[in-house]
């Protein structure tokens, strides 16, 4: 095995270990503020109804590794094993609550394909059939992570820091305020397709997934790098930042908020989105124990940019709906009033680091990667202090920060750029036949 494969399996191990910690840390710390924690949710989905989750969309990252007359094989059995169980749910008079769906039958089939690939294959096969298993409930995992790390950032922290990052959003001239006013004025048809969007980017990061990973079943493996893996990464760790940086948003924080989760009576005024924020001194204000800190950075944003940057080696199709997703990714989150301007820029910044990162480990520490890396996360890193401990001479001093800031995130944009151009090997000009004299 050479030094590469060697470290490839320690760090493989070292991500299994971590994520298992993680598991039973967010279940211990789930079970303190009295709810599920992911393990026992996973384990309840198993025999009920689960909680609304990607679970097909699971299963369809996990076929990738399978013929497809096992695909249809699989498909088919999930269908018919939630298809009994809504059955039999129908005959004892119990119903599906709005947070759970069906999906068990899914779960199903990607552990029975995990006992098949222990119990009756050997050698590559069983390792192709166990990544394709282990993609498909990373997918999953991820999801209940994600709902119990928000539960845990809601509990966790009473006060929020909006007001910090609403004054600092005067730099790039309260682009949210703006936004939602241009989606009230669109009225429902565009409130609606922005819904669906922001709403369905997991059915959106797949179907790009699925297309990078389509040779996955012919070629008996997969490629060095793809879009799972990028998500799955801003995931894990772009929430730990919401510990650091709590904020709910500028629809919670400054406007009605959303049924259910907060409302104007926690918000420090109702302003959003016709009233211009005035320029104080912002302070640390107490919020519900509810709404999520998922604000900063946006992840949707992240998550877009992400989707955005796989699709450029596609078909046009595929190239077009990428940047489509991303523009109204981004509308959806300013126009809902769910972020902030300045938690956009984040978002992009925190992305192009993640994707880098991945692609320079792939490529066994390129030192063009590591050295964007550095420079990315250095930025990410200045952000947040500026955000947080400069927001009023942001705000007061507009045409300086806030070109500034659009300058940083370019930055990262043009170094991306070129250091993912300098890693495409060179296309050498076909040699010209050399000129053959004429017979006499």
């Amino acid at each position: 095995m050479t030094t590469w494969s060697q470290r490839r399996v320690l760090l493989w191990g070292v991500g299994g270990s971590a994520a298992l910690l993680l598991l039973v840390v967010l279940e211990i710390a789930a079970r303190r503020y009295g709810e599920p924690g992911p393990i026992t949710t996973q384990v309840q989905g198993v025999i009920v109804a689960p909680k609304s989750g990607p679970l097909y969309g699971g299963l369809a990252l996990m076929t990738v590794v399978l013929t497809w007359r096992q695909r249809f094989i699989a498909v088919g059995v999930a269908l018919g094993v939630d298809l009994v169980l809504a059955l039999v749910r129908w005959a004892a008079g119990s119903t599906l609550t709005s947070e759970q769906s069906f999906g068990t039958g899914a779960l199903w089939v990607m552990l029975g394909c995990a006992v098949i690939a222990v119990t009756r294959r050997t050698g590559a096969e069983r390792v192709v059939l166990l990544k394709g298993v282990g993609l498909g409930l990373l997918l999953v995992a991820g999801r209940k992570i994600g709902d119990t790390w928000l539960l845990i950032t809601a509990k966790a922290h009473p006060t929020v820091l909006d007001q910090y990052v609403a004054t600092a959003d005067h730099a790039l001239g309260n682009p949210s305020w703006a936004a939602g006013r241009i989606l009230e004025a669109t009225g429902p048809a565009g409130s609606r397709l922005l819904h669906v969007v922001y709403a369905q980017l997991a059915v959106a990061a797949i179907v790009v997934a699925l297309y990078q990973l389509r040779n996955v079943a012919a070629e008996r493996r997969f490629p060095g790098h793809h879009l799972v893996r990028t998500f799955l990464v801003i995931g894990l760790l772009g929430p730990a930042v919401y510990m650091i940086f709590p904020v709910v948003g500028p629809v919670f924080a400054y406007g009605p908020g959303a049924s259910g989760t907060g409302g104007v009576q926690w918000a420090a005024a109702d302003l959003w989105p016709h009233t211009a924020l005035p320029i104080a001194t912002p302070h640390p204000m107490t919020y519900d124990d509810l709404t999520p800190r998922n604000c900063m950075p946006s992840l949707h944003t992240a998550w877009a940019t992400a989707i955005f940057i796989h699709t450029r080696q596609g078909p046009r199709t595929l190239r077009f709906a990428g940047a489509f997703w991303l523009i109204a990714t981004l509308c959806a989150t300013l126009g809902f009033g769910y972020h902030y301007g300045v938690d956009l820029v984040a978002g992009v910044v925190f992305a192009l680091t993640v994707e880098v990162a991945l692609r320079t480990v792939d490529r066994g520490w390129d030192r063009r990667g590591i050295q964007l890396v550095g420079y990315g996360a250095t930025v990410f890193a200045a952000l947040l202090p500026a955000y947080r401990f400069l927001p009023l001479e942001m705000a007061r001093h507009q045409v300086v920060f806030g070109p500034l800031l659009l300058l940083l995130m370019g930055s990262v944009i043009f170094g991306y750029i070129r250091t993912t151009r300098a890693w495409k090997p060179a296309v050498l000009p076909a040699r010209q036949p050399e000129p053959q004299p004429e017979p006499a």
